[in-house]
């Protein structure tokens, strides 16, 4: 039985006053660890604050994104060793909006998750499709071809370890979302990709979130999917009755 895990990305959002609010808000109000993990994605100028607010409790928190060395003349680049010093849970890379804005490559996302596993820290990778891929009926191909380059080399029980996240690019902050069906569906090819690169045994333990306008009101539907193991939130965490109502939803 793979553990439900539900992470809020802030993306650019908040001040540090604010970061420190949410974290107290809901640290002690969250479910128990051994029934979800119960995630914060936040900038990493509010990080080591928001560790120091969760010490002792079940709230995780994540990086959004860092670099794949742990030192150098990588001027406003994040070190996974770092991070990983802050005793960071998880590190999100490979999210659509880096891979646009900063035109990052399934290289790069696979040079991070390796740094990332390296430092004891466990990689969120994202992978999500265009809306003109989604609408020619090559989103099979496109994410089978995005994991393929994100896992390259990783061994089966690094893989086993890590989660990853479909988000279609179509459905992030536009208010539309991919229902249920589709959600299980391409995550169910997340799996099968899985099990074609390592075996069945990996792909069955490998945890599959799902993103895109995921809102209390309809995380239920995707949960009860099979291979719906959690979701990867943005607007819906900002606020921490949302973020608390998401948890409370997964129970």
């Amino acid at each position: 039985m793979r553990k439900p895990i539900i992470a809020g990305n802030w993306k650019l959002n908040k001040t540090a006053s604010e970061a420190h609010a949410f974290a107290e808000a809901v640290k002690t109000a969250i479910p128990s660890n051994d029934k979800v993990d119960s995630v914060i994605g936040a900038p990493t100028l509010f990080l080591a604050d928001l560790k120091n607010v969760a010490k002792g409790t079940d709230l995780k928190i994540a990086a959004q994104n860092c670099y794949f060395e742990n030192s150098g003349a990588f001027t406003g680049e994040t070190s996974p060793a770092a991070l990983a010093d802050l005793a960071m849970d998880f590190v999100i890379i490979g999210h659509s909006e880096r891979r646009e804005y900063f035109h990052e490559t399934d290289e790069d996302i696979n040079k991070k998750a390796k740094a990332i596993i390296a430092n004891g820290m466990t990689p969120i990778v994202c992978c999500g499709e265009s809306l003109e891929t989604y609408e020619a009926g090559k989103t099979a191909e496109w994410i089978e071809g995005q994991i393929t380059g994100a896992l390259k080399d990783l061994t089966p029980e690094q893989v086993s370890n890590l989660v990853i996240a479909y988000e279609p690019i179509w459905a992030i902050g536009t208010g539309k979302s991919a229902d249920a069906t589709i959600a299980d569906e391409i995550c169910g090819v997340v799996r099968q990709t899985v099990a074609k690169l390592y075996n069945d045994e990996v792909a069955g333990k490998v945890r599959i979130q799902y993103g895109g306008s995921v809102k209390p009101e309809n995380i239920a539907e995707y949960m009860a999917k099979e291979n719906v193991d959690g979701a990867l939130v943005g607007g819906a965490s900002l606020e921490a009755e949302s973020f608390l109502a998401l948890l409370e939803a997964v129970k």
